[in-house]
């Protein structure tokens, strides 16, 4: 295997960052988020002790209900993120977001509403509705979708298209989710007189079941159009059309909830709706990127880089999985390591082409960026084809060419 070249990070190659740690702000981001969750559970195990007559067993009944389907849901949605997946922190950054900084200050935004302008207004019963219809809706988005801007504004370069825009906007939501559960279920703990476990299965079923995407679907319309802000220029008005769906979605759905069970059937069935068009979007993006890869890669052939049968193999999951574990049974884990590194590297060069000829990145940044995908594309090939005299044949490379499978957008 080629020797490492001193101060060259892949990682930070395909992210497009300065090699070594990520930066400082996004740890203290982190940092600062999960203490606010901190405090979020705090108040919840006051919640419970309040209520539940100095016990807080009710807490710690609600805490696991709601960390159940969380890492599931987080699994599925790394699932989508395959193909150019997002840096790790930042999608950590993310959901601690969701579960700490919205989640407290819609917390609070939202009970001084209620408390001092709603229900002092309309009443109990009009004010608790209006609140959760028009008020809940416009506070939870706009906190929500504010990491997404702060991306928008500072990691412009992660968001290339709908697809990133999703994955982020589900991890908020998804965190958001989570720590609004546990008041729910504390709340329906604490009531007796409606059943108090009963209840609680109840609202498992209806929040942790049935609607578990739902905060990520609402603020999944915000990513949309920040993502579209980030790959198109002169698109500033995505940012407020996306985030002003989002609230409009949450409203809409939050509203029909209060009409019974029939209302709640149009919810869900316009949830469904929605969720299925999003999926749609995601295919429809993985075969942009697909198509993207061979419509600016096969100049590259000429420095051998890249041949067809690369090309064949970096339009599947399935054959991008196969190569990497051809890798590692002929050349161990460095073998695989360096097997993703060029399939992540070939992606991002794909997507930075785009960038250019869209004219929302600089040309020395574009030609800065070229340079360093393509060494490690170099390095990379080098790691991943250096073996023992007569190796075992590729399983894709008719006759030791390099490459592999078929294309498929």
């Amino acid at each position: 295997m080629a020797t490492p070249i001193p101060d060259f990070d892949p990682r930070a190659v395909i992210e497009g960052r300065p090699p070594g740690r990520p930066r400082a702000g996004v740890i203290l981001g982190i940092v600062a988020a999960i203490g606010c969750a901190i405090i979020v559970l705090g108040t919840d195990v006051l919640q419970s002790v309040n209520a539940a007559g100095h016990s807080v067993a009710p807490f710690l009944i609600a805490l696991p209900f709601a960390l159940l389907p969380v890492p599931l849901l987080v699994g599925c949605v790394l699932l989508l993120d395959r193909l150019e997946p997002e840096p790790r922190v930042n999608l950590v950054l993310a959901f601690a977001w969701g579960a700490g900084v919205a989640a407290l200050l819609a917390a609070v935004i939202n009970t001084v509403g209620l408390l001092f302008i709603t229900q002092p207004a309309l009443g109990s019963s009009t004010g608790d509705y209006v609140s959760a219809t028009f008020g809940a809706p416009v506070v939870e988005e706009t906190l929500k979708g504010l990491i997404l801007i702060i991306l928008l504004w500072r990691r412009r370069q992660e968001l290339d298209g709908p697809t990133d825009g999703i994955i982020y906007a589900a991890m908020v939501g998804l965190g958001f989710a989570m720590m609004e559960n546990i008041g729910y279920y504390i709340s329906a703990l604490v009531r007796p007189e409606m059943g108090g476990v009963k209840l609680l299965g109840v609202t498992f079923v209806l929040r942790g079941v049935l609607s578990p995407l739902a905060h990520p679907i609402f603020t999944s319309m915000t990513g949309l159009g920040v993502a579209y802000a980030a790959t198109h220029r002169q698109a500033r008005w995505a940012v407020p059309a996306g985030l002003l769906a989002a609230m409009l979605l949450h409203g809409l759905w939050n509203g029909l909830t209060a009409f019974g069970l029939d209302g709640l059937a149009i919810a869900y069935a316009i949830l469904a709706c929605v969720l299925a068009g999003l999926v749609g979007v995601l295919i429809a993006d993985r075969r942009r990127i697909v198509r993207l890869i061979w419509r600016f890669l096969p100049v590259y052939e000429a420095l051998g880089l890249v041949t067809e049968a690369d090309l064949r193999m970096l339009s599947t999951l399935r054959e991008r999985r196969a190569a990497r574990g051809w890798a590692r049974a002929t050349g161990g884990r460095a073998a695989a390591r360096a097997m993703e590194d060029y399939q992540l590297a070939a992606t991002e060069l794909a997507l930075v082409h785009l960038r250019a000829q869209r004219g929302i990145i600089a040309a020395d940044q574009f030609e800065e960026r070229r340079r360093s995908l393509l060494r490690l594309m170099a390095m990379a090939r080098s790691a991943f084809f250096r073996r023992q005299p007569e190796p075992p044949q590729p399983p894709w490379a008719p006759r030791g060419h390099s490459g592999f499978g078929q294309h498929r957008a």
